[in-house]
C-alpha cells in the first residue's frame, strides 16, 4: 500500500484524544493483552502512531491549529509571510502569534503540543507492545520499533524547536503517575541527546529502501541526525552525517525546481521523509489530506481562505542583479528587475501565470491588509486531481519535512563554521545551480514571465562573514514558506534583529503590524500551553517572559 495510513485501524483501546492534556491516562479498552498481541493489532498501533503526521489528531476539522508544515509557527511568525485571511480578527490568535504577542492560553499553543505529544504516546505504546510481543515476526518487529523510534524523535524535534522545554516520556511510562514528568528535569542538551538517539537507533536499523515510502528508511534517520546536529551547532558529527546520506546514492535534485512541489512527485528523489496526505480513500471527511494546511492561500474555494499571504520583504529577497547574485536592498521589485526564477515558482504575483490556471489576475482576500501576494510552491490547480473541490478543500500534496537539498545546504553550513569556506561554495551551488538551469514561469507565447537571472558563486568567498551571508540566504529562497524559516533564524541566534528589522520596514507597509515587537529572551520559543501547566501538579514550568 502506498500511503500506509489511510485507514486508521481502530481497536477497542484505541487512544483518547488527549481532549486536555497529554497526561492522560491511557484509556482502558476492550481488548484483553492477548488481543492486543494479535500481529493484526499491533500493527495498528505502528499505524496510528504515524496516522498524527499530518497534525490530525482528534477527527476535528481545525488541525490548522497544529499544522504538520508549521506554516504559522515557522513563516507567519517569520518575515516571509503575513497570516492572511479575513483581516486579522480571522484567527486572530495566530495574529498575535504574527506581532508576537502570544499568550499561553491561545488554542495553536494547545493544539500543538496535545498533537506532538499525541504522535510520542502512540509511538511509546506500539514500541511497549512491539516489546512484549512473543509471536510477532522477531526481523519486522525489530523494524517497526525503529519505525517508532524514528517517529517519537520527529515528534520531540517539533516539540523541542516549538516550546524548548518538554517533558521526556518513553515507553516505560504506563501509569497515570509516571505521565506526570517535569519539562525542566532535562537540560537542553540532554533532550537533544535523547531525540538524537532515538534517530541513531532508527538509523542503525531500519532498511536502505521501503516498499512503503511512508515508512522512514536508514538514511531518512541519519539525515535526521544531521538535523539534530545542526541545531546542536555539533558541526564535525554534522559533516559525517550529511557525508553519509550524500554519498549513499539515494538522493538527487530534480532537474527543475517547480517539478519538486508537483503532486505526482511528491515522493520523489529528492523527498528523504514526508507526511504522506490522501484524498478520496474513503476516510471520514478526507481527514488524510493535507487538513493542516486547508486555510492557505489561494485556498479553500478557490480563492476565497487566503491564508499564509508571502510578506514584500520576501518577494524583495529574491531580486538579483544582472549577473544573477542576489540584491539585499528590500526595494520593492519592479516589473524592470531581475529576478531569481524560484520566485515565482514560490510566490503568486499579478501578470504571471498560476500553475495551469493562466495569468493571476483575481483579488485576492483581504488585499488592503495583507498585499496583492499569494502562496504558490505547495500549492495545487484547483484543475488538480489532488485538490479536493469540496469541503474540507484538502489537497493529497505531501509535506515534505527533509529534502535532499536542506541536506546539501546543512553539509555547507557545517563546512563554513569549520572554516572551510570553499566546501561551503561547492554545496551552496550544487542548490543554487539547479535553480540557474531550471525552467523558468514562461507566458503562452514561450517568452519569460519576468527578467528572471541567476548565476553560482564563481568566485571563492572572501571571508566567513560572506559565505555564511551566502548560505542563509540561499536556505531562505530555497526554502521560502515551507515551514522552516523562524527555526532557522532561532538557531542561527538572528531572530531578534532579523525580525524588528523587518517590522522596522514593514510596519511602513502593511498597518496590521503596527503593534509588533520580537523581544529576545522570551519569543524565540512560544509559552507552554496554559492548561498543561495547570494540570502539571507544579511539575511543568512556564517559558520565560510568558
Amino acid at each position: 500500500m502506498r500511503r500506509i495510513y489511510l485507514f486508521i485501524i481502530i481497536i477497542g483501546f484505541a487512544f483518547s484524544s488527549c481532549s486536555k492534556s497529554f497526561l492522560n491516562d491511557t484509556p482502558i479498552g476492550e481488548l484483553s493483552e492477548t488481543q492486543v498481541q494479535t500481529p493484526d493489532n499491533l500493527e495498528g498501533l505502528v499505524v496510528s502512531a504515524y496516522s498524527v503526521l499530518n497534525g490530525q489528531f482528534d477527527e476535528a476539522s481545525n488541525a490548522f491549529n497544529s499544522p504538520a508544515s508549521n506554516w504559522s509557527f515557522g513563516d507567519v511568525v517569520s518575515d516571509d509571510a503575513y497570516k492572511g485571511g479575513g483581516g486579522t480578527g480571522d484567527q486572530n490568535q495566530i495574529h498575535l502569534m504574527e506581532i508576537f504577542q502570544t499568550n499561553p492560553s491561545i488554542i495553536d499553543m494547545d493544539r500543538k503540543w496535545m498533537a506532538l505529544y499525541e504522535g510520542v504516546k502512540r509511538a511509546n505504546l506500539a514500541i511497549r507492545e512491539l516489546n512484549q510481543s512473543e509471536t510477532f515476526d522477531p526481523t519486522l518487529k525489530t523494524q517497526r520499533i525503529a519505525e517508532m523510534r524514528f517517529l517519537r524523535g520527529h515528534y520531540y524535534f517539533e516539540l523541542k524547536k516549538i516550546y524548548n522545554r518538554i517533558p521526556w516520556i518513553d515507553e516505560t511510562a504506563e501509569s497515570t503517575d509516571a505521565y506526570y514528568k517535569s519539562n525542566t528535569e532535562l537540560t537542553s542538551d540532554q533532550l537533544w541527546q535523547k531525540i538524537l538517539d532515538d534517530f541513531d537507533a532508527a538509523y542503525k536499523v531500519l532498511p536502505a529502501t521501503q516498499d512503503e515510502p511512508a515508512r522512514p528508511t536508514k538514511w531518512a534517520a541519519r539525515a535526521y541526525m544531521a538535523k539534530c546536529y545542526i541545531f546542536m551547532q555539533d558541526w564535525n558529527d554534522a559533516i559525517t552525517a550529511a557525508d553519509d546520506v550524500i554519498s549513499s546514492g539515494k538522493y538527487h535534485l530534480m532537474d527543475n525546481f517547480r517539478d519538486v512541489f508537483l503532486p505526482d512527485n511528491d515522493n520523489g528523489p529528492e523527498v528523504v521523509f514526508a507526511v504522506q496526505n490522501s484524498i478520496n480513500d474513503g476516510s471520514p471527511d478526507n481527514y488524510n489530506g493535507s487538513i493542516g494546511d486547508r486555510l492557505l492561500t489561494p485556498g479553500g474555494p478557490y480563492p476565497n481562505y487566503g491564508f499564509l499571504r508571502p510578506s514584500q520583504n520576501l518577494v524583495n529577497s529574491f531580486k538579483t542583479n544582472a549577473s544573477g547574485m542576489p540584491v539585499e536592498d528590500n526595494v520593492n521589485v519592479t516589473d524592470n528587475d531581475y529576478v531569481d526564477p524560484r520566485l515565482d515558482h514560490t510566490v503568486g504575483r499579478h501578470g504571471i501565470p498560476y500553475l495551469d490556471m493562466g495569468i493571476y489576475n483575481w483579488e485576492p482576500r483581504d488585499p488592503v491588509t495583507y498585499g496583492e501576494f499569494i502562496q504558490k510552491k505547495r500549492q495545487v490547480s484547483k484543475n488538480s486531481p489532488a485538490y479536493l473541490q469540496v469541503w474540507p478543500y484538502v489537497t493529497s500534496m505531501n509535506y515534505y519535512i527533509i529534502r535532499y537539498a536542506d541536506v546539501l545546504l546543512w553539509r555547507a553550513e557545517a563546512a563554513i563554521e569549520t572554516g572551510d569556506l570553499e566546501t561551503g561554495r561547492t554545496y551552496i551551488n550544487m542548490v543554487r545551480g539547479r535553480a540557474k538551469n531550471s525552467e523558468v514561469v514562461k507566458f503562452d507565447d514561450g517568452t519569460p514571465a519576468a527578467n528572471y537571472s541567476i548565476d553560482t558563486y564563481n568566485t571563492p568567498f572572501a571571508d566567513k562573514a560572506e559565505a555564511t551571508t551566502a548560505l542563509r540566504t540561499e536556505r531562505r529562497l530555497e526554502f521560502a514558506l515551507e515551514g522552516h524559516r523562524f527555526f532557522d533564524l532561532v538557531r542561527w541566534g538572528i531572530a531578534d534583529s532579523v525580525m524588528n528589522n523587518y517590522f522596522a520596514v514593514e510596519k511602513t507597509r502593511r498597518t496590521h503590524l503596527s503593534n509588533a515587537h520580537f523581544t529576545a529572551g522570551k519569543n524565540e520559543y512560544d509559552p507552554i500551553p496554559q492548561a498543561m501547566v495547570d494540570l502539571g501538579k507544579g511539575m511543568i514550568t512556564q517559558n520565560p517572559g510568558y
